[in-house]
């Protein structure tokens, strides 16, 4: 939630939260459907691993989750994937509800005068259909619930399942722009063919497709998903992880944005980001 409000102080235009289910019908705010890379549920909860040795947030009530201490994530070995930045045993951070973001946010608009959007991501659709779990359709009642309704709504829901948007869109009768997630894996490369592409326009509004499709198309995908009417977000852009050649995150930023064309884009560095774009932007708590 720090993280979360730090960006929005930062000049992010959207808030993008992970989405899983808890076995209570929760939705919270995790990268993963697992908890040992990034929560001390070992310690906590050493009996709950399943048979693949590993802890599933859908095996846990919301109140046993938030019980648990966030932390940066870590590899098996137990190594950090982002060295540089808090420290593995760092205190004081909680997994939150998808509902205390969006009250956050809400506030902080109602605050600031801002008009700062939500970007929730269905995580493993698959999975949670497997475990009897309802993600969607408690996620479009959560956002409904919100005010959250229409074309013109200021949320995306976004995700890498092949049918879940489409379920959304035409069986619950959604209207909220949607974003079809594409990753660099072989099962991806059918969508970002005209073919794929035009498909995906029939239910989604645009693709967030990892960033090095685009670089190894010099920016052919977006001219092709622009010729679909999809915006292009591209994903993720960091500061201390930089492609070979690339010597300052500033210089990705722009390449993306101004030679490649893209829509928006996620980023770890808000404020590299804005500043690529609005250079003049300076954060304030209250409009002036």
């Amino acid at each position: 939630l720090p993280a979360y409000a730090m960006a929005y102080a930062l000049g992010a235009d959207y808030i993008e939260p992970d989405l899983v289910m808890t076995a209570d019908h929760r939705l919270i705010c995790l990268h993963d459907i697992h908890l040992e890379s990034t929560t001390d549920v070992e310690r906590q909860f050493p009996a709950r691993k399943r048979a693949d040795g590993r802890w599933y947030a859908a095996d846990f009530t919301l109140d046993e989750i938030q019980q648990l201490n966030v932390t940066e994530r870590t590899q098996p070995d137990g190594s950090r994937v982002f060295p540089g930045r808090f420290k593995a045993d760092a205190q004081g951070f909680k997994v939150p509800t998808f509902d205390a973001v969006v009250e956050m946010v809400q506030s902080l608009n109602r605050e600031t005068g801002r008009d700062v959007g939500l970007y929730p991501e269905t995580k493993a659709p698959e999975f949670h259909d497997e475990e009897g779990l309802p993600i969607e359709r408690t996620l479009l009642d959560q956002l409904a619930a919100y005010g959250y309704a229409g074309r013109d709504a200021k949320v995306y829901i976004q995700s890498f399942g092949f049918d879940n948007l489409r379920e959304m869109r035409e069986q619950m009768g959604s209207d909220l722009p949607m974003i079809q997630l594409i990753s660099d894996a072989p099962a991806y490369d059918e969508l970002v063919t005209p073919a794929g592409l035009a498909t995906i326009a029939e239910y989604a509004d645009g693709i967030g497709p990892d960033k090095r499709r685009i670089a190894d198309t010099h920016g052919g995908l977006v001219k092709l998903a622009h010729a679909q009417g999809l915006k292009v977000h591209p994903y993720t852009f960091r500061a201390d992880q930089l492609p070979a050649g690339t010597r300052r995150l500033e210089d990705e930023l722009r390449r993306y944005y101004f030679q490649y064309g893209v829509d928006g884009l996620f980023t770890d560095f808000t404020d590299i980001a804005v500043e690529v774009i609005h250079p003049d932007y300076r954060p304030r708590l209250y409009p002036r």
